[in-house]
């Protein structure tokens, strides 16, 4: 469980440290005290260099993640995430939104240059499974998985709709990235 949107956890910062570093903490010590072999933390692109509190949570519980590994010190319990994009049709996705837009016949975007990567609920839950069956402890999983222009996905859901541009909400970028430059030098395929 986490606060996962970025306007909520801009307008509720304590509520989100609380839930997504804070409820990681206690994920980590409810796992070792019941022995729990494999935990695995679902993470988000917006953790690679987080300009939002958001993205700032959900750095810092894949830091407490990977490093529950040494906390656990000689027990078997091992801990993993897996980071990856929008989950098309999510609650809080921009999909449903376009579909409900496209009955008026405008749809809003926040900047026409704007792109994301986009995953399906049954491809993440796959790759969720994967990573769990083959996590030695400490990996952060990441999928190679498409990045999609805004527009584009406008287009595609609502075609011919008029598009109105209506400015980047506070804590957003136009391009996420799933890599940091410095993680890029220690990825492995």
């Amino acid at each position: 469980a986490a606060l996962k949107q970025v306007p909520a956890c801009e307008y509720n910062p304590m509520e989100a440290i609380k839930t997504n570093i804070l409820g990681s903490s206690n994920v980590v010590d409810a796992a070792l005290d019941a022995g729990v072999k494999k935990v695995l933390a679902l993470s988000t692109d917006k953790a690679v260099s987080p300009i939002n509190l958001y993205g700032a949570t959900k750095l810092a519980a894949e830091k407490l993640m990977v490093q529950s590994n040494a906390y656990a010190g000689g027990m078997a319990t091992r801990f993993s995430c897996v980071r990856y994009g929008n989950v098309v049709g999510s609650r809080g996705s921009v999909v449903p939104l376009f579909i409900k837009q496209r009955e008026t016949g405008t749809v809003t975007l926040t900047d026409k240059r704007m792109t994301r990567f986009w995953i399906s609920l049954d491809q993440g839950v796959r790759f969720v499974i994967r990573c769990i069956e083959q996590m030695q402890g400490g990996e952060v999983f990441v999928p190679k998985i498409p990045s999609m222009k805004m527009t584009d996905l406008a287009e595609a859901i609502a075609p011919g709709a008029k598009v109105n541009v209506i400015g980047i909400r506070p804590g957003e970028k136009l391009h996420e990235a799933l890599i940091s430059e410095d993680e890029s030098r220690t990825t492995v395929e």
